[in-house]
């Protein structure tokens, strides 16, 4: 299995196995120990389609959407017994409710 070879199923992992990119430069990365270390020979130039990374969004909240989840655990609050009530009384609960 030369280059050619090597190029063509790195392709393919990224064409037709739809592969993340980190998974097919997990496979670049063993082929190229692989011919290095064990084989000990050159693999030559690798011109393979690389797989492409998502773009990702960070995920962040409005100030809207702070005040409306805030709001909301203060509400809680105040319907299970007012300020004095602890923290994992008030979380607890509604964590609960909200994952049945």
């Amino acid at each position: 299995m030369g280059a050619a070879e090597v190029e063509a199923f790195l392709t393919a992992l990224a064409v037709e196995g739809r592969v993340a990119a980190s998974t097919q430069n997990q496979a670049i990365a063993a082929l190229l120990f692989l011919y290095q270390h064990v084989l000990e020979k050159p693999l030559g130039s690798i011109d393979a389609l690389r797989a492409k990374r998502p773009k990702r969004l960070p995920v962040v909240l409005s100030r809207d959407e702070v005040r409306a989840v805030l709001g909301r655990i203060e509400a809680a609050n105040r319907a299970r017994g007012g300020p004095g009530v602890h923290r994992s009384t008030t979380v607890r609960p509604f964590m609960t409710a909200s994952l049945l």
